[in-house]
């Protein structure tokens, strides 16, 4: 049995909880990156017997766009998977049965969900350093229940039509301290930033600590 990572991660918050999940499985995994637009989907290979992981940011309470039109070309052959959507501490609303449609639309079995908080990746003041010592090791005790479980069904939260998306997308402009090197430019997932429009934002910290979550 392999043990496959399929993550969009642009900024690595989303990819580090996977990869505390999967490791409980297997030390040795197989990723595919959703976050390189580069790659043909259509031929990335999954076999039945495959432990596979789908991990994505919650954007605003749904799944990021690009991300589920990626793992749509994606053929699941029957295996069954794990969903794992990672947010900044507010809330994941109907990310989770976003992706289960979508993840079941691919031919996979859904077996669990789970629902963890990272570091804000845009504002990092929220669920900053997270996922701390407490979340890795419920993170970890989530895989091994997830390794115990036969039954392919879960039983994930959200709302059928899902809540309507944001309308407005957010574009990474520099600040007086770019360089210019390039770098963000080359790495955007959806190749949208524009290296001479930048400007900061600072928000304040959430107070509130929220909880990792699993679904079975």
């Amino acid at each position: 049995m392999n043990t496959v990572e399929i993550i969009f991660s642009p900024t690595g918050g989303t990819e580090k909880v996977a990869r505390i999940i999967s490791k409980q499985w297997s030390e040795s995994t197989t990723k595919i990156d959703l976050s390189d637009p580069k790659t043909d989907f259509s031929e990335c290979a999954i076999n039945k017997e495959d432990r596979v992981l789908i991990a994505m940011p919650s954007f605003g309470g749904r799944a990021p766009a690009v991300a589920i039109e990626r793992l749509k070309k994606i053929s699941g052959n029957g295996a069954k998977c794990t969903l794992v959507c990672v947010y900044g501490n507010r809330a994941y609303e109907d990310t989770l049965v976003e992706m289960e449609d979508a993840a079941t639309e691919c031919g996979f079995q859904v077996v669990a969900a789970v629902a963890a908080v990272a570091q804000h990746s845009i504002i990092p003041q929220y669920a900053a350093n997270r996922p701390d010592a407490s979340d890795v090791k419920q993170l970890e005790q989530f895989a091994q229940q997830i390794a115990d479980k036969t039954e392919a069904a879960a039983s994930v939260p959200g709302n059928r039509p899902y809540k309507k998306a944001g309308g407005a997308g957010l574009v990474p402009k520099p600040s007086k301290g770019c360089v210019k090197c390039g770098v963000c430019v080359k790495n955007c997932p959806v190749q949208a930033i524009d290296p001479v429009k930048f400007t900061a934002d600072s928000k304040k910290a959430c107070s509130v600590r929220k909880e990792n979550e699993l679904f079975m």
